[in-house]
């Protein structure tokens, strides 16, 4: 959140003070290890974020949202900014193909993990953890462009 534009109205301390009111408002916090609470907060982060840009769209009827520019999005993506919502989309279509690679890009992006702290807890060495935020990031990179190019089309 540090490096969104200085306009962005959802700032970081509101972000991680709802993931804790959400964490607090399940019927019964159940996470096993601290590595089960990161991948908890990680998902509950991303709630929220697509929440709210959703919630953006709706305001701006039919949604021509202007697009939230992420820095992580960025590297994802490789060229400006990206709709957070297709980000999710593509990242909920990559989980279907491989669940341990959407969740490291959920636990790098939503959950602002390293690479060894992603490694830990999804219970993998770093350099598998390195390879799968690698293909990753290409599965995303090519589905976020072909989403680019059927709107341009349409």
């Amino acid at each position: 959140m540090a490096q969104e534009r200085p306009e962005h109205t959802l700032q970081a301390t509101a972000l991680v003070h709802e993931a804790y009111l959400r964490l607090l408002d399940s019927a019964r916090p159940s996470w096993q290890d601290r590595n089960h609470f990161f991948a908890l907060c990680a998902r509950l982060m991303r709630r929220i974020l697509v929440d709210w840009a959703r919630s953006r769209q709706t305001q701006k009827r039919g949604g021509a949202a202007t697009p939230l520019a992420l820095e992580e999005a960025l590297a994802v993506v490789g060229h400006g900014s990206t709709d957070l919502v297709a980000v999710d989309d593509a990242l909920t279509a990559l989980a279907a193909v491989d669940p341990r690679k959407g969740q490291i890009v959920e636990l790098r992006f939503f959950g602002g993990l390293g690479l060894k702290e992603a490694a830990d807890v999804l219970n993998v060495s770093e350099e598998t953890a390195l390879r799968d935020w690698k293909l990753s990031k290409r599965w995303l990179r090519r589905a976020l462009s072909k989403g680019k190019e059927l709107s341009r089309g349409a």
